[in-house]
This record gives structure tokens, sequence and C-alpha cells, in this order.
């Protein structure tokens, strides 16, 4: 296939559980509810998929598998997952779960593993978790910065004062300094519907979780402004994820009004999963020059449908808009599924377009290349972090 041995650009990601689990733990994490399952397209691509990488065969049951998983240990079953998705640079959101001092985003069982050491600042247990991934991954690993974290973690450590929304703003920069992109979950928060706001609110916050639509859009708006000014690009969540999310208000076609403010300003806005919506993503990243997309943790879920929903997209999204990302999160069988599913989806669509005379080999293999890493490389800024090849 075309895509075989390609190197990719995992542009959205989080980190991996360091910890062995029982079935239950393990089938929460295979799910965006409270609880997903093996019985599941997504339960059986692991079982086809992820068994040989741990020398079971293809289709191996899931007691099987676990027990497999438990004798080899998680260091070791993440290291062979993690290195065996050919992805060579990973841009990881550091804020799912909570900061010292900062109140849980969503305190769901699947964020237990991040606990934190109070001995340690933020920045530092960041920075340790970051290092800790790319020990087991590989490659170059950089960090994507979280509005609402940010600005969730000053209002607990400084309190409802006269400077808060100053005192974001200065946070958030600093932040920015060291990171190659920033990211919102507005979706989740009050929906994509929200007033775009170029000066604060006249009243400080009064709440810690920050829900109030017309702060999250002075947010949103900040971070519009400070991306563009850095060169960051700003991510949003897009589509479906867990039950705190009511998915019909994670439309994108609700952002046409900020895409149209932000057209000239020197931002980029990227649309993360996106799916049941690829669709009216792809229609943005049609009309609006500074919009990127992917399809993030809908690859995974959706299995060997993957080509499907990879063919949707490119319907009407320029070749340049889409990137790779997998949004693995806490089982590295996410990630691995994410690239390998993929390759193959987007492999088998690219040999029928060739088998029809679509595209020529040549302009096929740009489109691969484009997608892996190279569009990737067009928006975001070179690495902050020192790349890890070794061992782990």
């Amino acid at each position: 296939m075309l895509t075989d041995g390609v190197a990719l650009t995992d542009q959205h990601c989080h980190g991996v559980v360091t910890a062995d689990l029982d079935r239950a733990r393990f089938e929460q994490l295979l799910g965006e509810g409270p609880r997903g399952t093996f019985d599941s397209t997504l339960g059986t691509a692991v079982r086809r998929f992820c068994a040989p990488v741990l020398d079971l065969p293809p289709h191996a049951g899931a007691d099987e598998y676990l027990r497999r998983r438990a004798e080899l240990g998680w260091h070791e079953v993440s290291s062979r997952l993690l290195r065996g998705t050919g992805v060579t640079r990973w841009l990881v959101d550091t804020g799912f779960g909570p900061e010292p001092g900062h109140p849980a985003e969503r305190m769901r069982s699947r964020t237990a593993h991040m606990a934190t050491d109070p001995a340690l600042t933020a920045g530092s247990q960041r920075s340790a978790r970051l290092t800790e991934f790319g020990a087991l991954a590989g490659g170059t690993v950089d960090e994507v910065v979280r509005l609402e974290q940010v600005a969730e973690h000053v209002i607990a450590e400084n309190g409802y004062s006269a400077t808060i929304f100053a005192d974001i703003e200065n946070a958030l920069r600093e932040r920015a300094r060291h990171a190659v992109g920033l990211k919102t979950i507005i979706a989740y928060r009050c929906g994509l519907d929200f007033p775009l706001l170029y000066a604060p609110p006249a009243e400080p916050p009064s709440e810690t979780r920050l829900t109030d639509p017309r702060l999250l859009g002075w947010l949103v708006g900040l971070g519009a402004r400070i991306g563009a000014e850095l060169g960051l690009p700003l991510q949003f969540h897009v589509g479906f994820g867990d039950p705190d999310l009511r998915l019909h208000r994670a439309d994108p076609l609700l952002l046409t009004d900020f895409l149209r403010a932000t057209a000239d300003t020197g931002a980029t806005v990227v649309l993360l999963h996106c799916w049941p919506f690829h669709r009216n993503a792809s229609y943005l990243a049609h009309i609006f020059e500074h919009v990127r997309m992917d399809l993030g943790l809908a690859i995974p879920h959706v299995g060997l449908r993957a080509g499907a929903v990879l063919a949707e997209a490119l319907e009407l999204a320029p070749f340049r808009a889409l990137c790779y990302s997998s949004d693995g999160y806490g089982l590295p069988e996410l990630h691995y599924l994410g690239a390998l599913l993929w390759r193959r989806g987007l492999g088998r669509l690219l040999d029928e377009w060739i088998a029809d005379d679509a595209i020529t080999t040549a302009d096929a293999e740009a489109l691969v290349r484009a997608i892996a890493s190279d569009n990737a490389a067009q928006i975001y800024p070179h690495s902050h972090s020192t790349e890890i090849t070794g061992t782990p």
C-alpha cells in the first residue's frame, strides 16, 4: 500500500495509563461513554490487530488478550504499540485531567492514573509526563495547551481578583511560549455557538469550572489572537465525545461566524475528530483557507469503516487541509489502531482511485505524505522538545 512505512505526525493525542489494567478498567477506556466494551467495532479491532503485536494470533479472545497484556506489563505493551504506529512526532494535549491546585476537568475513571506529586510544580509534572510518554513512544513530543485548563488553574490559585483577566492572559502567553498549539473544549462547556468577545466581560468569573458562554467566548478569542501572534494553531474539539457533550452543539457549522471573523487575522483553526460532522468540517475547510481538520478518534472507533469516513472527508476538503491524528488516550491500543486503520483505510481508498484512473500514483503518494505529516509541518512550529529515540 502507498501508506505503508510513511512516517506520521500525530497532531492530537494524549498520554497512556501507566499501570496494569483489569478487564473492567480496560473496557472503560474502550469507549467514550461510562463503559466501553469488547463487543464493539473498536473491541473487535483490538483483538484483530493489536493481538499480534503482543505475540497472540489475530482475533484472540478478550480474556486471552488481557492475560497476555498482564504478562507483558503495561510498560512493554505501551512501548510495542506506540512504537508500532510509525509516528515520529507527537503533539500531546496535557490538559486532560487535574493539575496541582487545579480542579479536575472531568474526574472520570480514565484520568485516575494522572495523580500528581505535590512536591512537583505543575510545569515539572507536565514535563515529566511528556518525557515519560516520549520514552515509551520514541520520536519528538510537543505540548498542546488547553485554554480552559490554564484559565481555571489561574482562578483556582488567584481567586476572583480585579486583575483576573490580565492574570489569565499572562499565564496563557507564558504557557504558549513553550507549546506548538492551543486547544479549546468550548464544545463541551457551552457549545460552538458562543459569542466571540474581544474584551473580557464586565464581571469577573464567579465559578472555578468555566461554563459561561461570554467568558468562554472571550477566552477563545484570546486564544485565537495569541495563536495568530505566535503562529500556533487553535484546535477545537468537534463532534462526538463523552457524555458531558451535547452532540448537536458540537457541529462545526456553528463556528461559521467565528471563522469569518478570524479569516484574515493570521489564525489557523483545526477541527478535531469531527464525526459525525466530518462532511460539515470538510465544507468549512473548503471555504475557509485557514481551516484544517482531522478525523482523530473517529478512525479507531469506526474500525474497517475508516476508508469510508476518509472518503467522505475528502469529498470537499482540500488535500492540504486534512491532517492525521489518533486522539489516543489511556490505552496505547487507541494510538496504534488510529495509525493502522488510517493506513489501511487511506491506502485502499487510493488504490481504488488509481484503479479508476482518478488520480496518478505520484499524486496519490503526495496526498499520503501531505496528510501523514506535511500538512501538520506547515502549520505547527518547530519542536520545543528533544527527540527521544532510545530503548525505553
